[in-house]
């Protein structure tokens, strides 16, 4: 924390008013409360944390994605619009003065942040409700926000260890389905239900642990850099980046995720700091994210994948090279040379065929089971006949 931003926050009375907003939070009954200011268009923008994580959020401050400040996406003519080298995530610190309850909700607050908060307030009823449910089954719900699709909502809750968090999601989609069925709403984990918006990720946050100790933080003067063991466990992940992707994006489906370019799909084996068109980054000191995972994925395989592909990075001492700042479409104009994901489930296969330590988180039977059950869909794929055939090829007069 730099020296300004932590004398912003020790004075003004800060942690005073803090504790004050917490007794108005808790007298009013207050359950989630969202942070809000305005994109240069004008339009209304925030993101939305439980009220339990109130003190931690006032204090440390909330994720500002870059590009939120002008909606995001991409200009008329292809380029990313507020993204650059020089367009790091930011942070913001919410102005505790201005919090304030809705009238027309009262469970929710606001106090002055990325997504269109229309939307947002729209699935509110949705989100109290899988709020709720979730906190009933021991999930420790921490922040969300409406995501860049018409009704694409973003719920997390706190990290654990692997098969703990594996368990949390299943309970998490099972919460949702039934949150849909009270509510009239229709959860959808399809990864891509529709062209031309943002499709339905499933980001992996991995940190790695050794007793008490968090073995992916920094380990020399520079703050941005992971330890050693960090960045041989990103090259792990990179250098089996290709088998990966067929255990987390696994259907059909998945890969129309990547074809469907400008909604920030990561297609190539690179790594960065905030670098959301790679891979893997390095989401903040402690932690890496792991992005060509989608919402099909079944978190007990892909854990065991990924920690397969870190474990061998570590023991081999891979190196991923150096991170990559710039837009990695723009790094590839200038010449450097970077690996694809699959792009397609048939692909895919073939990779994993190939790679003997990913196979290896499928032990036993379960991975003949899953090559079989996967290359069956694919090949019925195949054999069908789409509306896509029927427009492109009925009228065809060779």
């Amino acid at each position: 924390m730099s020296t300004d931003l932590e004398r912003f926050l020790a004075t003004d009375g800060r942690a005073d008013a803090i504790q004050r907003v917490r007794a108005d939070i808790d007298a009013k009954g207050i359950t989630y409360i969202y942070y809000q200011f305005a994109s240069v268009t004008g339009r209304i923008m925030g993101k939305g944390v439980p009220a339990d994580h109130w003190e931690t959020i006032a204090q440390r401050g909330f994720q500002l994605v870059y590009g939120s400040t002008a909606n995001l996406f991409t200009d008329r003519h292809g380029n990313y619009i507020g993204y650059g080298p020089e367009a790091w995530e930011l942070v913001g610190l919410p102005d505790v003065e201005t919090f304030c309850q809705l009238p027309w909700d009262p469970k929710t607050a606001r106090v002055p942040y990325c997504y269109h908060i229309d939307q947002f307030a729209e699935l509110q009823p949705l989100i109290h409700k899988v709020m709720e449910y979730g906190k009933a089954m021991g999930l420790d719900m921490i922040q969300g926000d409406h995501e860049d699709a018409p009704g694409q909502l973003e719920l997390n809750w706190m990290f654990d260890r692997a098969e703990a968090t594996a368990d949390r999601l299943t309970t998490y989609r099972q919460i949702c389905k039934q949150v849909g069925r009270e509510l009239g709403a229709y959860p959808c984990f399809m990864p891509k239900p529709f062209m031309g918006v943002s499709a339905n990720g499933c980001h992996h946050n991995i940190s790695l642990w050794q007793g008490g100790e968090n073995m992916f933080m920094p380990d020399t003067d520079n703050p941005r850099m992971p330890s050693k063991l960090g960045l041989n466990a990103i090259g792990g992940v990179l250098e089996h980046l290709a088998a990966l992707t067929c255990i987390t994006a696994p259907t059909v489906n998945s890969y129309r995720r990547f074809w469907d370019t400008g909604f920030w799909a990561p297609l190539f084996a690179d790594w960065g700091f905030q670098n959301r068109t790679t891979a893997l980054r390095v989401s903040a000191p402690g932690r890496f994210e792991y992005r060509s995972v989608d919402s099909a994925v079944n978190p007990y395989l892909s854990f065991a994948a990924i920690i397969k592909a870190m474990a061998d990075g570590i023991s081999r001492n891979l190196d991923p090279g150096p991170p990559e700042d710039r837009n990695i479409y723009d790094a590839i104009a200038g010449g450097k040379n970077v690996k694809r994901v699959p792009m397609n489930l048939g692909a895919a296969l073939e990779a994993l065929e190939a790679d003997q330590v990913i196979r290896e988180a499928l032990p036993g039977e379960m991975y003949r089971v899953f090559h079989h059950y996967k290359t069956d869909e694919w090949e019925r794929f195949c054999a069908s006949v789409s509306d896509w055939d029927i427009a492109e090829y009925l009228d065809v007069l060779p």
